[in-house]
């Protein structure tokens, strides 16, 4: 923890609080504080700079920028922001710059997903793997009601859907879930709800469903707990959660390629999201690695929802 005098003097200027209070409610990267808070990348890099060396701030390194965030140091400095958030005139109207920001990062993932609707099992996804799949399925208990969480075109849905008493199926783009409505259609399935939504807002009532599925989709969520949290929200009492997504990677290029917003996660970081969330009995396995360049490999993880 650095010196208090040296925080003091640091958080001194309105701008680097400003620059707290949003790194506060979420990772921005230098260009997204520019549009924020209409300053240049000269005077943010040097005002971040100033932020890291006090031991503030924090950054990690996300395709070809950074994304910057508050270290939890607790104490004085969560005090300082709660009351300059409420004396700094420019707080409120940061926090909503902030949100229409943001937005538009989903709306780019959101934009990748429509553009690729109809197509997307015909071309190459990392980590869909039917040795995957399969050894989730082995966890299935039917009948469930079943939440398919980020279900793209609705493949694995139609699948689940076989042995569930209902699947809701539910994505962000709405051309994926037009496609998906199509093919239950065509396959003569209606036991699938198709539902445009998004992971950290899911448009599904409290502890509605017995099973949540995230299939290779966590990874494509701004806020991978969020998703869980909200995950946690839907399931009934005892109800289990199950997780199939990528080992933590540094193939960048899948930001592009697929509009990825994490390379993975580590075994470590889904047993700590899921136990933060409130869900037991947590199990995290390695159920496949692909043999091709960049050898993507394929994390299981399994949950319940306590009794009460």
């Amino acid at each position: 923890m650095p010196s208090l005098v040296k925080i003091l003097r640091v958080v001194a200027d309105p701008n680097r609080l400003r620059i707290l209070l949003l790194l506060r409610a979420d990772e921005l990267s230098v260009a997204e504080l520019q549009e924020i808070l209409t300053m240049g990348q000269s005077t943010i890099s040097t005002h971040l700079g100033q932020l890291k060396q006090a031991g503030l701030v924090e950054d990690r390194r996300t395709g070809k920028s950074n994304l910057y965030s508050l270290v939890a140091n607790g104490g004085i400095v969560n005090e300082m922001l709660t009351q300059a958030k409420e004396e700094l005139p420019e707080a409120g109207p940061d926090q909503a710059a902030m949100r229409r920001v943001l937005k538009k990062r989903q709306e780019r993932s959101r934009a990748f997903f429509d553009s690729v609707a109809g197509r997307l099992g015909k071309d190459y996804v990392p980590g869909k793997s039917w040795k995957s799949v399969a050894e989730a399925l082995l966890s299935l208990m039917p009948p469930m009601i079943i939440a398919d969480l980020g279900a793209g075109e609705g493949a694995f849905a139609l699948l689940l859907a076989e042995s569930a008493k209902k699947v809701i199926a539910v994505d962000s783009s709405a051309n994926m879930i037009e496609v998906g409505r199509e093919l239950a259609l065509r396959h003569g399935v209606d036991n699938v709800e198709y539902r445009q939504g998004d992971m950290e807002e899911l448009p599904i009532d409290n502890a509605a469903v017995d099973l949540v599925f995230f299939s290779q989709s966590l990874h494509h969520a701004l806020h991978p707990d969020r998703a869980i949290r909200e995950a946690h929200r839907i399931l009934v009492p005892k109800g289990r959660i199950v997780i199939l997504d990528l080992v933590k990677h540094r193939f960048e290029e899948a930001r592009e390629l697929y509009a990825d917003e994490w390379l993975g996660f580590s075994e470590s970081e889904i047993e700590a999201m899921l136990e933060n969330a409130g869900f037991e009995e947590v199990q995290t396995s390695i159920v496949h690695k692909e043999p091709e360049t960049p050898q993507f490999q394929t994390l299981l993880a399994v949950a319940s929802k306590p009794a009460s």
